[in-house]
């Protein structure tokens, strides 16, 4: 299979160009290689995988919406979900037709994609790189989709920019980008309201060191410099049962495009489905 990071390389380049990457991150990412390192070992090797088997459902909503029409491409569009932990994502997007370059700090988590892609007969759609995002090179105007479901809080506030910028730039004139973060309404959180919360807390909490202000994230969004069009956003609170103890959260849920893209998106619930195809 070939997942092209870099779009004149031959099919023998990407693959190679793929094995360099994996080589240098792993090498800036050693606290993988051992498990009591892995921060989210213990929740992506247990039976019932924490954050679930399902998809966001705001990305499932647009792959449902305008995903199929990726399988009638002459080349399967490309996509990269960063921080894609055991695959909930990445396996909803190789389904819809993507090829996906599937990034994490997390061996165990990338194993389990592994494991998930082969019964699911994804294999070929899915490569693995165990990277921090920050050391990741994501060449400009690539990917169809960007996928950072909590990515940008899981790393220092100063770092974030850059890594957004990244994001943004690689999507192609045809591109999505689904993001997710933590806010500071989030019970885990060392600011108000979220300090003030006497909501459990998760047990994954300390991994999140940047959590969002309100409006933050959509007017990173909307920066000229993004060029993206905003399709969904919405910040909430939500209940957590795939992990731990049942427990809340406070996210910031991102939905864009590139601007002058207009996909068939119906909205999440769709506002007017269309009537089921027989």
């Amino acid at each position: 299979m070939c997942v092209s990071l870099s779009g004149g390389l031959s099919c023998q380049g990407q693959l190679n160009f793929i094995r360099f990457l994996q080589t240098v991150c792993i090498s800036v990412n050693r606290v993988t290689d051992d498990p009591s390192n892995d921060f989210f070992f213990e929740a992506y090797d247990r039976e019932n995988i924490a954050y679930g088997m399902q998809p966001s459902p705001e990305l499932a909503a647009y792959l449902n919406q305008t995903g199929a029409k990726a399988s009638t491409y002459t080349q399967r569009p490309k996509a990269i979900d960063l921080g894609a932990g055991a695959g909930r994502d990445t396996l909803a997007l190789a389904a819809a037709g993507y090829d996906v370059t599937s990034v994490d700090v997390s061996e165990r988590g990338l194993d389990r994609i592994r494991e998930r892609a082969e019964r699911a007969d994804l294999s070929e759609r899915i490569e693995t790189v165990v990277c921090d995002v920050r050391e990741l090179s994501m060449e400009a105007n690539v990917y169809s989709a960007v996928i950072a479901t909590t990515v940008l809080d899981h790393i220092p506030e100063s770092d974030a920019p850059a890594v957004w910028n990244k994001m943004s730039a690689s999507l192609t004139d045809h591109g999505m980008l689904y993001t997710q973060v933590h806010t500071t309404e989030d019970p885990g959180s060392n600011q108000s309201p979220g300090k003030e919360s006497d909501q459990p807390v998760s047990e994954t909490a300390g991994a999140v060191i940047n959590y969002f202000r309100p409006n933050q994230l959509v007017g990173w969004a909307c920066d000229p410099k993004s060029k993206l069009r905003v399709l969904r956003y919405e910040e909430r609170l939500e209940w957590d049962t795939t992990h731990g103890v049942p427990h809340q959260h406070g996210k910031a849920v991102l939905l864009a495009v590139r601007q002058g893209f207009h996909p068939e998106w119906f909205g999440q619930p769709a506002a007017f489905p269309r009537p089921e195809q027989d």
